[in-house]
């Protein structure tokens, strides 16, 4: 579906990079993909390339104010730091790089069709479409990077990553994991609303 699908541009790992894409961007330098894990005490996000060979994982303790994740390659080395910042009104993950570069993923609000999320600190931004789960992530000359489709109806929340600038490659699956644990916070949040607004 990925593959010829203009709206919604997962793809599986080993299938052709999506019409889209190629047809905006060209043919990506890399393509990863991820499945996340909820378990009891802790989530586990496994990034692999498209041989389906485990490249990174992050892991995260689920019961946590701050929600705090570590990335790490597959040789076990330190990627990334990522937590959430708990007294704010925006929507803001704290993340830090192993080589000591740090930004702020921060959204006020998420519209409906379009959002855009500002990369504080490395001046890049990120441009989505929440009812086709599609993201751009753009440097601060408006290049792209990477684009990022999330899968339909997935119970094991599955993304792909086509990326067209290698050499950022960790600090894209950084923001990556990171707006995961952002839609996985508003599906909470939704759920809990809805919830709250049935009981009364």
């Amino acid at each position: 579906m990925g593959v010829f699908s203009k709206i919604n541009r997962f793809r599986e790992a080993g299938e052709q990079a999506n019409v889209n894409n190629v047809s905006r961007f060209g043919e990506p330098a890399r393509s990863l993909f991820t499945k996340a894990k909820v378990f009891t005490l802790h989530k586990h996000i496994e990034i692999t390339d498209g041989n389906e060979n485990v490249v990174y994982t992050a892991d995260s303790k689920v019961i946590s104010l701050h929600d705090k994740t570590d990335i790490s390659d597959a040789s076990g080395a330190h990627v990334a730091h990522i937590e959430r910042k708990f007294f704010t009104l925006h929507e803001r993950h704290m993340v830090t790089m192993a080589d000591g570069t740090y930004f702020e993923v921060s959204n006020e609000f998420f519209h409906i069709i379009k959002d855009i999320t500002n990369i504080e600190g490395l001046g890049w931004t990120l441009k989505g479409n929440i009812i086709g789960l599609n993201f751009e992530l753009y440097d601060r000359d408006d290049s792209v990077i990477a684009v990022i489709g999330q899968k339909f109806l997935s119970i094991h929340d599955k993304y792909c990553v086509d990326i067209y600038k290698p050499e950022h490659e960790r600090t894209v699956v950084a923001i990556l994991v990171t707006l995961q644990h952002m839609i996985r916070d508003r599906s909470s949040a939704a759920a809990a609303g809805s919830s709250g607004g049935g009981s009364n």
